[in-house]
């Protein structure tokens, strides 16, 4: 019975804050809606018992992605007429679009109600007594060590090539020369003037 009000109620929770995430005027409120979805979607995880993905949702999207968001959303300038304008010209396409989606998840839920597929022998083996998480890491650390070391890799190779895209000389620029701020004295960096009366000063 509790498992039930609660999966309701953290469904429920789910699909308003994914609607009020559309549908939010301002983009913040929208990101600050989308963490309450992903706080919902760990707590269905937890019901579930996949106390993993319930943290990944907690520790990789609220704490870094969606917190990524907020913080780029809020420095930037946007011109929120100029975007609700783009975004209404882009209404028919956006709905069409949602109807081919609705389609696919509705062919899916029909396929997998209509058999065929044996989802139980797909299934990974389990342990009985040993907690998921357990089982996930001596998966991904024994059958799987080539591929989680070669997705390392990939990340690593992204990271570097974010890293040097960042940090590549461009023309026109103004370096930093902490030397140079180092050995500057006050009295270079501060010039006394006394200006006559109209004549404004010289740079």
């Amino acid at each position: 019975m509790i498992q039930t009000f609660a999966f309701y109620l953290f469904a429920t929770f789910v699909i308003a804050s994914g609607a009020l995430t559309v549908m939010s005027r301002n983009p913040v409120h929208s990101v600050l809606w989308l963490i309450l979805a992903f706080f919902n979607a760990a707590g269905l995880m937890l019901i579930l018992g996949a106390e993993f993905i319930a943290m990944l949702l907690i520790i990789v999207y609220v704490g870094a992605v969606a917190v990524l968001f907020l913080f780029v959303v809020m420095m930037l300038d946007i011109d929120f007429a100029a975007f609700r304008a783009g975004v209404a010209r882009y209404w028919p396409f956006g709905l069409v679009l949602a109807v081919v989606l609705l389609a696919e998840i509705g062919f899916a839920v029909l396929a997998r109600q209509s058999g065929g597929i044996d989802i139980a022998a797909r299934a990974a083996p389990t342990v009985a007594g040993k907690p998921n998480i357990e089982a996930l890491g001596e998966f991904m650390f024994t059958r799987y060590l080539y591929v989680f070391e070669a997705a390392g890799l990939v990340l690593l190779v992204a990271m570097i090539g974010a890293i040097v895209l960042t940090h590549r000389r461009r023309g026109g620029g103004k370096g930093q020369n902490i030397d140079r701020q180092v050995r500057r004295r006050p009295q270079d960096a501060v010039r006394n003037m006394n200006p006559a009366s109209g004549a404004g000063i010289e740079l």
